[in-house]
């Protein structure tokens, strides 16, 4: 038997040595395109060797290495290269993110080439897969990504190494002693690399930031804003900059502008908030409301070329970390003269829109404006005079208790108006996470989204859609939020996969209208399948993004979208302010339609990447913090519902949003098939079944804060 595996595994190594000389002899520089027949002779490959030549060109061919053209000659293919992103994974393999390219380039391991996480790199794509994406090889890496990493310090007696926070760095980090600054065992620590290693040697570096230590409380956050990059200090040419422009509205402010300061109007906002920048009005006009959207004119502090204006465009967006807010714009700015404060003087920028009982904007107006508002509420207060009709907060606000009532009314008219058009409405539990003073979690639960934080939530989108309609029709440079229709293919499979459940998509000429998933969404709620087809409806779903082209946001089915309501969170707002006021003042000639033109796409592209920077560094933090959550409730048992299923063991959510993995490997009771189609687990001897939906009580078993990861077991 041995002898006969010998045997096959020989000629295996013939075929490949002849396969590989024949793809070789095409390579050469004197090669020209040859016909099956011309290559016998060349190569002198004898009659009954023939059928053995046709098989090496059918797999050459097959594998995009060579093409044959219709005269039936053979020649070398042109292999095209293309540049892109990888993104490393753990386990060795790779993707690369090529501009232009619907998905992910899949990069097997063994095709890497050295290539590093987030390195910009040249590749080369398959023509064939072997899976349902794409293939790739890299040729070379073009620039590193990842020029500094955080770590944790081991040290050593005459040398240290570091362990890469990020797990897709994929090796530890080399530290001559001598460029250790000091670091001890135990140190979160900043290491710039010098060098990334090659087979057999690993990368080296040097420490040039000792964060603090791993025990020490703030420094796993810390951590988090290192390995992103987040900017968290302001130069003192910024803050000199913040002290000369952050002073109280004068006559001369107010000069021009309408004055609505005595206008009825509110701010409503989380009990902790303290940038105050949008404030809300309502009347009504015979039988139409007209609701006022007053934004801060941080545009009036924050000049175009600035210093600040600078910082604000790099930072792109403020990030909302568990336990700090790492600010866009100074506070001195955003909590202070740009913040709607009750009873303050404050200049803004007002979209007024006249609204009738059938929600449609039959008037509106953009102005520049002088505000000063009644009372700073919160969302609390708000839902117990709307909702728990509670006597005592009622009697506190009476005078503006009407105005709420309206206020409900409309917001109500709004929804339903744009329930019917098809705007789908992802209502996933957000994490609140309550911290002790030293960082340490002692509470996680869902965020409260009630009547007063969807009241505010509708006033906001129609204003962004009022601004983003006008500024369109007026053909003027401008920043669109957009939200691309989904893949076909994406959707096709949805559409096949929710057929289990018996339901199903219409979805005509390739395409699906959002409607169809807002109607899907609607009939799955309340029932066991609900999170599980609203998170795949989710990811069939593009990313929204910032661009120069109004196309539209599909989640929201709405033709005209922007983002005109955070300027002092957000830079495209602040950006389009400025834009806004230049056509309302006059000033919006040629030479400044062409200055915005030249710059908008940069401003879009940069504002679209820090975006997705601030989403993942939220979402690292709450992992964490989940994590040392539940470290401190090991051996303790929680109910769940089993919100995804994988061949490898089916994930559990437990009601205060913390989502665990079940391991198959921990499921001794029976051998467990995984079943696609139907996403369940399904013991071959018991017929026992994990499947979606599914109530189900688990112990924790462990809490990884390092790989962020929790580890559910089934209760006995």
């Amino acid at each position: 038997m041995g002898q006969r595996k010998g045997e096959i595994m020989s000629n295996i190594d013939k075929y490949e040595t002849r396969k590989k000389m024949v793809y070789d002899f095409m390579c050469d520089d004197m090669y020209v395109p040859m016909k099956i027949k011309e290559l016998c002779i060349v190569l002198g490959v004898k009659k009954e060797d023939r059928p053995q030549l046709e098989q090496i060109l059918l797999d050459l061919q097959a594998e995009g290495r060579i093409t044959l053209s219709k005269r039936g000659k053979y020649s070398k293919s042109e292999i095209k290269k293309t540049v892109g992103v990888f993104t490393a994974h753990q386990r060795g393999f790779g993707f690369v993110t090529v501009e232009g390219e619907p998905d992910d380039i899949f990069i097997p391991a063994e095709y890497v080439n050295g290539a590093m996480h987030m390195d910009t790199v040249e590749i080369t794509i398959s023509p064939v897969t072997t899976g349902r994406r794409k293939e790739g090889k890299v040729v070379s890496v073009i620039e590193r990504g990842m020029k500094q990493v955080v770590c944790t310090y081991e040290a050593s007696d005459n040398f240290g190494f570091a362990v890469p926070d990020n797990t897709r760095f994929g090796t530890d980090i080399f530290i001559p002693k001598e460029r250790s600054k000091g670091a001890m065992s135990g140190h979160k620590v900043v290491v710039e690399i010098t060098s990334y290693g090659k087979k057999g040697k690993k990368p080296e570096g040097k420490v040039v930031e000792i964060i603090g230590h791993i025990d020490d409380p703030g420094t796993d956050i810390l951590s988090i804003v290192k390995a992103y990059d987040l900017p968290v200090d302001f130069s003192e040419k910024i803050m000199h900059q913040v002290q000369n422009v952050a002073k109280d509205v004068t006559p001369a402010d107010m000069a021009g502008r309408m004055d609505l300061r005595d206008w009825m109007m509110v701010t409503i906002d989380g009990e902790d908030a303290k940038d105050l920048d949008d404030a809300v009005s309502l009347y009504m006009d015979g039988d139409n409301y007209v609701l006022g959207v007053h934004i801060a004119d941080v545009s009036n502090y924050v000049q175009e070329h600035s210093a600040l204006d600078v910082e604000a465009l790099k930072r792109g967006t403020s990030v909302y970390l568990v336990d700090r807010v790492i600010p866009m714009l100074p506070r001195e700015l955003s909590n202070g003269i740009c913040s709607l404060n009750e009873g303050c003087d404050r200049l803004a920028l007002s979209c007024i829109m006249t609204i009738n009982k059938k929600g449609e904007v039959i008037d509106h107006k953009i102005a520049e404006t002088v505000i000063k508002t009644n009372r700073r509420m919160t969302y609390t207060n708000v839902k117990k005079i709307l909702a728990d009709k509670d006597a005592a907060v009622i009697e506190e606000y009476k005078e503006l208790v009407p105005m709420f009532e309206k206020m409900a009314e409309l917001a109500a008219i709004l929804r339903k108006k744009r329930m019917k058009r098809g705007s789908i409405d992802f209502d996933f539990p957000e994490t609140k996470v309550v911290l002790d003073e030293d960082g340490h979690p002692i509470d996680i639960k869902p965020y409260d989204r009630n009547v007063a934080t969807k009241l505010i939530e509708d006033f906001m989108l129609i204003a962004n859609e009022t601004v983003a309609e006008d500024y369109f029709w007026q053909e003027i440079p401008f920043v669109y939020r957009t939200h691309d229709k989904p893949d076909s293919e994406k959707i096709a499979k949805l559409s096949t996969f929710i057929n289990n459940f018996g339901y199903t998509l219409h979805i005509g000429a390739d395409e699906v209208h959002p409607k169809e998933l807002q109607k899907l969404l609607m009939k799955v709620d309340g029932t066991d399948e609900e999170s599980l087809i609203s998170r795949l409806t989710l990811r069939s779903m593009k990313q929204a993004r910032y661009t120069t082209a109004c196309t539209g946001h599909f989640g929201l089915a709405a033709n005209y979208y922007c983002h005109f309501t955070s300027p002092i969170r957000r830079y495209p707002d602040l950006q389009i302010h400025r834009i806004i006021k230049e056509n309302i003042r006059g000033r919006m000639n040629d030479n400044r339609r062409e200055h915005y033109e030249s710059i908008l796409d940069a401003v879009a592209k940069q504002a679209s990447e820090t975006e997705r920077r601030a989403e993942e560094a939220e979402r690292e933090t709450v992992k964490l913090k989940k994590c040392e959550y539940m470290s401190n409730h090991i051996g303790e048992c929680f109910e769940g519902v089993i919100s995804g299923v994988t061949e490898w063991g089916f994930f559990v959510e437990l009601p205060n949003t913390v989502e665990g993995l079940v391991r198959v490997t921990d499921l001794t009771d029976d051998f467990y098939e995984f079943y696609e189609d139907t996403y369940e687990l399904a013991g071959t001897a018991t017929n026992k079944r994990y499947k979606l939906g599914q109530k189900i009580k688990v112990v924790v078993d462990s809490a990884d804060k390092i790989m962020r990861t929790i580890d559910f077991k089934p209760a006995e």
